[in-house]
């Protein structure tokens, strides 16, 4: 069964749309959109294992235990340009850029994203997001993908300044081990996590 899309919709801004324009929806808008290239993408209903992985490194007991100056935010958009306006699934966020009234951050108050991948989002989650938030500036990309046995195996990277491309610093399967500023320690088992 095919849905019409609503008049707003359809056909666009003259141009394409533009990052200022998401916080101007109409009402009946999705819950999640991201603008890429000048054009809005709608999120799909999600997957247990997407809602899991991501409940899992938000949680401030199990996930990143960061450092004062830093807050872990789920499902906001950062503003890579005018026509960029991606939202990753976990952000780690200057605790000065999040105040009530924010809808989006800027590149430079990032200090890492992650993106779990899904059926839908995998090339953009794979290609197009990672080197547009490496052009941006953002220090550390993380991918969250899951195995055969919907285990999560996290795929980490950290920006090469000189060249604003990301390079490996490992994948990690079980257990995240990593250092991004501050130590970073988690339990990956979504079994034990879910009890």
């Amino acid at each position: 069964m095919t849905t019409a899309l609503p008049e707003w919709f359809y056909p666009g801004p003259s141009g394409g749309w533009t990052a200022d324009m998401l916080d101007h929806l109409p009402p009946d808008a999705p819950k999640h959109v991201e603008l890429i290239d000048g054009s809005l993408i709608f999120r799909p209903p999600q997957t247990g294992f997407h809602m899991l992985t991501v409940s899992l490194l938000t949680d401030r007991t199990l996930g990143m235990n960061t450092p004062p100056d830093l807050v872990v935010a789920r499902e906001m958009t950062v503003t890579l340009g005018l026509q960029q306006r991606p939202e990753p699934d976990v952000l780690l966020v200057k605790r000065s850029a999040l105040t009530l009234s924010v809808t989006s951050f800027k590149p430079e108050d990032v200090h890492l994203v992650v993106e779990v991948v899904s059926d839908e989002s995998r090339e953009r989650d794979r290609t197009t997001k990672p080197t547009k938030y490496a052009n941006a500036g953002i220090k550390h990309f993380w991918r969250v993908e899951g195995e055969e046995d919907a285990k999560p195996v996290v795929y980490t990277f950290e920006l090469e300044p000189a060249v604003r491309a990301y390079v490996p610093t490992g994948i990690h399967r079980k257990h995240l081990q990593a250092d991004i500023g501050f130590p970073v320690d988690i339990d990956l088992d979504l079994d034990t996590f879910i009890g």
